[in-house]
């Protein structure tokens, strides 16, 4: 497939080294095409480009930038290039304020979660929570002594979480698929509880696995 990346950050090139990985094309949007000099140097499958070259690219786009920029950059992809299209949501709504005793603080509330924000703002894309709740070294391919990890979504769209799930299992995970888009409210904080460990003991290779009894 194409997959069209929204970001230039450690997310953004961990997973796109993951679909690299398994044969995929890439394309980064991005605003400023240097800091990715050196990533499409080394992957010649992967080209720089601008956020809306990188919509209009993927099959499926992947968002991965901070929250408080994420609804200007689908502004600049293009609700045109989004519609119809997957796109796998991996921001949080990190406030830009320091956590408190190792807890995040987020812009949004329990009641409205920035996915939902972002669907409303494109709703002619297939928003998909996913990769969210993980640090990016532990996105492709983690290993972990109690098997595969469980990567959570959510979205209003089958086809597009099916695509999802599809990723989800060569990137090495199970997949819990939590319903429509208000469960995103639930998902983005996993990553307040995920980052505690890392804020209070320096602990960030974990991961999630929700277990069932049969």
């Amino acid at each position: 497939m194409k997959i069209g990346i929204l970001g230039s950050g450690d997310v953004a090139k961990a997973l796109a080294g993951g679909f690299i990985k398994y044969g995929h094309q890439v394309a980064l949007g991005t605003r400023d095409t240097g800091k990715l000099k050196d990533f499409v140097t080394r992957h010649k499958e992967a080209q720089a480009t601008s956020f809306a070259d990188a919509a209009k690219f993927g099959d499926i786009v992947v968002l991965a930038v901070k929250g408080t920029a994420a609804a200007d950059v689908l502004k600049s992809a293009g609700a045109a290039n989004l519609a119809g299209k997957t796109v796998i949501d991996a921001t949080n709504p990190i406030a830009e304020a320091p956590p408190v005793n190792g807890v995040l603080r987020f812009f949004t509330s329990l009641d409205q979660s920035l996915m939902e924000q972002l669907q409303a703002a494109v709703p002619d894309a297939h928003f998909v929570k996913a990769y969210n709740s993980v640090g990016n070294a532990r996105m492709i391919n983690p290993e972990y002594k109690g098997g595969k990890p469980t990567m959570f979504i959510c979205g209003n769209d089958a086809k597009a979480k099916a695509d999802v799930r599809e990723i989800n299992d060569q990137f090495g995970w199970e997949t819990a698929d939590l319903g429509k888009a208000e469960s995103a409210r639930a998902i983005e904080p996993l990553c307040m509880l995920w980052c505690i460990l890392g804020f209070t003991k320096n602990e960030w290779t974990h991961a999630f696995k929700l277990l069932h009894k049969d």
